[in-house]
């Protein structure tokens, strides 16, 4: 049971709830539709509960609430209904930051300002179930404001969805889409072909980075070395992976195990000699 504290439109309110007098987003399709200030209310199968309490990387929920407006609110929180049909549980406490998010796009798209992200097509591939989910805004916003959306915002939205499946935040997640690009440009640098980005050679290397970055942030070990193999075998894939490293490192903040130079230039070799091959 919730007392309504304050009305934000017919399907959501801010309420306090009885058991622990603490103030709750509610939101649910007509759920305070004809209802007042301090009236209470049941909630509903299909109506959805978030916590003010929460902190979140831009601030407290009851804070960033007061500058988004019910219906981007509403929009995230269907992003959010979407996520869950696709990936089952999922942290629903990214509603604030996503909304947020959702908030300034539509602002820039009525200013006719567009961001770029030079990211979007890694996001797009790396993260592609979270990019489907995300699109799913497209349709929301024509139905709400009438308004295009473009892949690039799309693409931040899609972190979004990938930090309430994942414990990721959307920054971590988009410092694993740069890894991944710059890793990409460093191979393409070295071979002299741009790689394919819809190539099984591409994915197994855009793959095996995100791995490497997740591996490296929660101190996992691979346990076998390729690096005396890979820097005999194949020293200029080995050469370009030792760079990449070093470069993930100074990028992220981060320590990559040794070890993982060898497996990196593994993949690398592999993308190599199959752009090698492709453009004979």
């Amino acid at each position: 049971m919730y007392r309504i504290k304050k009305v934000l439109n017919h399907n959501s309110f801010i309420g306090i709830k009885k058991e622990d007098n603490k103030e709750y987003l509610v939101i649910g399709k007509g759920i305070v539709f004809g209802k007042k200030v301090s009236e209470k209310v049941e909630i509903r199968e299909g109506d959805m509960v978030y916590s003010l309490q929460k902190l979140t990387d831009r601030g407290e929920a009851k804070d960033m609430i007061k500058s988004i407006s019910p219906v981007c609110l509403e929009l995230a929180n269907e992003i959010l209904n979407n996520a869950e049909k696709e990936f089952g549980k999922i942290d629903r406490s990214i509603l604030f930051p996503m909304a947020d998010h959702i908030e300034f796009a539509v602002k820039r798209i009525r200013n006719h300002e567009q961001i770029s992200n030079p990211l979007t097509e890694d996001i797009r591939i790396l993260f592609y179930k979270e990019y489907h989910v995300a699109k799913s805004i497209e349709q929301l916003l024509m139905e709400k404001f009438q308004l295009q959306i473009d892949e690039h915002e799309i693409g931040y939205i899609a972190l979004h969805v990938h930090s309430a499946i994942e414990d990721e935040k959307v920054s971590q997640a988009m410092q694993v889409a740069r890894a991944v690009r710059e890793c990409i440009s460093l191979v393409e640098k070295q071979t002299g072909h741009k790689i394919d980005v819809m190539s099984m050679s591409y994915n197994r290397l855009m793959n095996h980075v995100r791995y490497m970055v997740a591996r490296a942030i929660s101190k996992e070990k691979l346990k076998v070395s390729m690096n005396d193999y890979m820097e005999i075998k194949f020293p200029e894939a080995f050469h370009t992976a030792k760079k990449i490293c070093a470069e993930i490192e100074q990028n992220l903040k981060l320590t990559l195990d040794e070890v993982e130079i060898g497996y990196l230039a593994m993949h690398i070799e592999r993308v190599m000699d199959s752009e090698l091959k492709d453009n004979k």
